[in-house]
């Protein structure tokens, strides 16, 4: 074992966590309407507890474990002491550092699928959804491309940090669902205004600068490679969230907040699948395509195409996940640099890992060829596996309890679902007057002010 791989391990992985408690939380939580506000904090909060539960009960083995498929390992408990005591399968760490950070990972993945579903999805159905869609479509996919026994693992497919596992996956699940759940209110879908910007940066914020923790840890060693990952992810970010602030400048007029966080999460969510195997340059161009084609996809093809127009996607998850991570997986496909390939994945062969752009430089375009439909493939993998495990379950789930809000709590929100509300607030965001009437400066609302009289103090 390794003292400093393993205290840069749990601390990459706190990191991580922190991006979900509170970052997600938060984001959720100050991005929506204020009367979904308690509602959409609590979904985070929620699938966060429930996918770790999940994870030591068998959801680690089926990801990492031994082989059962070539796509899924054995379902077993991961709570044994000499198990979490012996060496993990990669690095010198110990297999209970490598339990913790893998489940950070898979929980923020059903976290992200919970934004597509914001503002009316049954939270009884979501409860049921978490564990179902752990069980039944991330194992597959974490096995499949993470695992060293993994099929597309072995065919040499490169996702340094989960663009495909996580972004890909959480994207198309996440619409998906939100297909079968159905919309929000035409009133919801009309206008949603966010109920604290400020702290939408803030979670906002805590996403961004976890993902430190995000990309720097998937070496599972203190390297350079882990260095180089940290940088090429803000760069990126940065470059993103600038070339998406820009665009919204030059078409609509305005520095649009919301859009530059959205630019923000497509940056660091490009990024992922190539993080430590692409150069410096290569993450900048990839910062500018990232900031501009999702932008496109969102404030453009989303208002032509009819699928996309159908769906209610309240966090635009399809934009800013599966298609920022397909395309972090095809620019990965192209910029990775095989010594950087080598470096990460710790083998001398180079007919596997080596990007387009460098296969043509060097001769080797057949290798190069080879990687880009490797990675086609895993994105077709993903995509297909996605919709339809998640439309099985959305069906099953249908069956046992309603997949939507009904119309009155739809109306209602977190006071109907929870019995609680965010903010002892005027209203759901509309103006009103105030007047002091004491010493102390208290305000009286006008609901409170019968005709002709005055509010009752305490």
């Amino acid at each position: 074992m390794n003292k400093g791989d393993n205290a840069w391990q749990l601390t990459a992985a706190t990191l991580v966590g922190l991006q979900s408690v509170p970052g997600l939380v938060i984001l959720y939580g100050s991005i929506v309407k204020k009367k979904w506000a308690v509602n959409s904090a609590f979904m985070a909060l929620y699938a966060f507890a429930s996918v770790l539960v999940c994870w030591v009960g068998w959801g680690y083995q089926m990801s990492f474990g031994d082989k059962m498929i070539p796509f899924l390992g054995r379902p077993d408990v991961s709570l044994d002491q000499k198990f979490l005591l012996d060496r993990a399968f990669l690095g010198y760490l110990p297999n209970a550092t490598m339990v913790y950070f893998q489940f950070v990972f898979a929980a923020i993945t059903l976290i992200l699928v919970a934004g597509a579903l914001l503002g009316r999805m049954n939270f009884h159905a979501w409860m049921l959804f978490v564990p179902l869609w752990l069980t039944f479509s991330y194992t597959i996919t974490a096995y499949s491309i993470w695992c060293p026994s993994g099929w597309l693992a072995k065919r040499g497919i490169i996702d340094y940090s989960g663009g495909y596992v996580i972004h890909l996956s959480s994207g198309v699940a996440g619409f998906t669902a939100a297909y079968w759940v159905g919309p929000r209110t035409n009133k919801d879908r009309e206008r949603f205004p966010p109920n604290n910007i400020i702290l939408m940066l803030a979670g906002a914020g805590l996403l961004w600068m976890g993902w430190s923790g995000f990309n720097g840890g998937d070496p599972y060693t203190v390297s350079t490679d882990a260095s180089l990952a940290v940088l090429n992810t803000h760069v990126c970010t940065a470059t993103s969230l600038l070339t998406w602030l820009l665009l919204d400048i030059l078409f609509f007029g305005k520095p649009s907040v919301i859009g530059a966080t959205q630019g923000m999460i497509t940056g660091l969510v490009c990024i992922t699948p190539a993080a430590g195997v692409v150069q410096g340059w290569a993450a900048i161009l990839m910062g500018v395509m990232s900031g501009s084609i999702p932008w496109y996809t969102m404030m453009v093809l989303h208002k032509k195409l009819w699928l996309l127009k159908q769906v209610d996607d309240t966090m635009a998850v399809f934009h800013t996940h599966a298609v920022a991570g397909s395309l972090g997986g095809i620019l990965t496909g192209f910029f990775a640099h095989p010594k950087l390939n080598r470096i990460f994945y710790l083998v001398p062969d180079w007919q596997h890992y080596i990007g387009l752009a460098y296969g043509l430089q060097m001769g080797r375009a057949t290798a190069g060829f080879k990687q880009m439909g490797i990675q086609l493939l895993g994105i077709l993998f993903v995509v297909s596996l996605n919709v339809f495990v998640t439309s099985i379950i959305c069906l099953l789930i249908r069956i046992v309890v309603p997949l939507r809000l009904s119309d009155e709590e739809l109306q209602t929100g977190d006071d109907a679902i929870h019995g609680e509300e965010a903010y002892a607030l005027w209203g759901d965001g509309e103006k009103y007057e105030s007047r002091h009437n004491s010493a102390y400066g208290v305000e009286e609302f006008p609901q409170d002010v019968p005709k002709g009289g005055q509010v009752e103090m305490a």
